[in-house]
């Protein structure tokens, strides 16, 4: 058996020649289940509004970028490099009369989907796409943006961003404004024009790219595609009816990091507990209900937001009329990386500790 002093001298050497002994460390680097530091939590709207109306006085645009309240996670640091999940970031961005964000852009895929106002419009690459309640916008990486407010009311909208990951992966990259070329004008709508019906596209165009060329999903088709599904009968056992938004040139995810999802749960269905690899944010649209997530219940209602961290046992249902939720998840990583796993409950539903 070595002595105490071999042992110290032997792992000293290694630490001065910057080795690492994997025997003591192999737990941490390959645990038997994922081990993600975000928790799951709930944001109230009615708890975050007086804020987000209060930046409005106190956090002028021309202090910063955007007017952004980041949800940050209590099991993760509250810092600067604060975050929604290990992966993920979510926030409300709040615009009033008039105001108009600076064009920009980043590395890190964005969307927007709008809570409530009428009136806002960004500008992606020259193409100016209005939206209201329910509209959910896409900025691709790199692709410079601004928003805009000429409506005569606040705009509050989520914000949903790859932005952690990016961070993580060192691919962070950003311009402001001053540094933005003339962007060269376009069509309103006009990636509507082209992509919109899904199942037709112009004969010139391929389906090519990483990213969906279709910028803009208004809530008139959104809405009308669940009642339609629903009316089907087709739905998920998990998340009841469930639409994925999609890259119409190829069918697959709306981003390669990052795919975004529409849900309605319909009143008296009580849909099954599941969990899976990847992390998502959630934002009730409307109505109310709750989620039970690794055995605690989250009551919810319109404007509230949160989060399931991955491999979480997690199941949503409706109160006594019907919900929608709109959430953004990492699953195209997971999928791409071949690590993607989902198991459903075998008892149904979870009981609530």
């Amino acid at each position: 058996m070595p002595t105490d002093a071999e042992l110290a001298d032997f792992y000293g050497g290694m630490e001065r020649a910057r080795l690492i002994p994997l025997w003591k460390v192999y737990k941490d680097h390959v645990p038997r289940a994922p081990s993600p530091r975000a928790v799951p939590h709930l944001w109230r709207f009615k708890e975050v509004l007086p804020l987000v109306r209060a930046s409005g006085v106190l956090a002028p645009l021309t202090e910063g970028e955007r007017r952004v309240l980041g949800f940050a996670n209590p099991g993760l640091p509250y810092d600067g490099l604060a975050a929604t999940t290990d992966t993920l970031w979510g926030a409300l961005q709040y615009i009033l009369p008039g105001e108009k964000a600076r064009a920009h852009r980043h590395a890190a895929a964005a969307i927007r989907f709008i809570l409530e106002g009428e009136g806002a419009s960004t500008t992606v690459e020259g193409e100016r796409c209005a939206v209201g309640p329910g509209d959910f916008v896409l900025t691709p990486p790199w692709a410079w943006h601004d928003h805009e407010n000429t409506g005569s009311a606040p705009v509050i909208w989520m914000d949903g961003l790859d932005i952690i990951m990016v961070r993580e992966l060192r691919g962070s990259f950003f311009e402001g404004a001053g540094e933005a070329p003339p962007a060269e004008p376009k069509p309103e709508g006009g990636s509507a024009a082209r992509w919109a019906e899904g199942a037709l596209r112009p004969a010139w165009e391929r389906p090519r790219g990483k990213y969906s060329p279709l910028l803009l999903y208004k809530w008139e088709k959104t809405g009308r595609a669940l009642r339609r599904l629903a009316a089907s009968g087709q739905v998920c056992p998990y998340d009841d009816v469930a639409m994925d938004f999609t890259h119409p040139g190829t069918g697959g995810p709306v981003y390669p990091t990052m795919s975004c999802r529409i849900q309605l749960l319909r009143a008296g269905q009580r849909p099954r507990a599941h969990r899976h690899t990847g992390s998502a944010v959630y934002l009730c649209f409307r109505g109310r209900g709750h989620s039970v997530i690794e055995g605690r219940r989250f009551g919810w209602e319109r404007g509230d937001a949160f989060c399931v961290p991955s491999w979480a046992w997690h199941e949503h249902a409706a109160g006594e009329g019907e919900a929608i939720l709109f959430s953004i998840n990492d699953l195209p990583v997971m999928e791409a990386l071949g690590l993607y796993r989902e198991e459903g409950l075998k008892e149904g539903n979870q009981k609530v500790k």
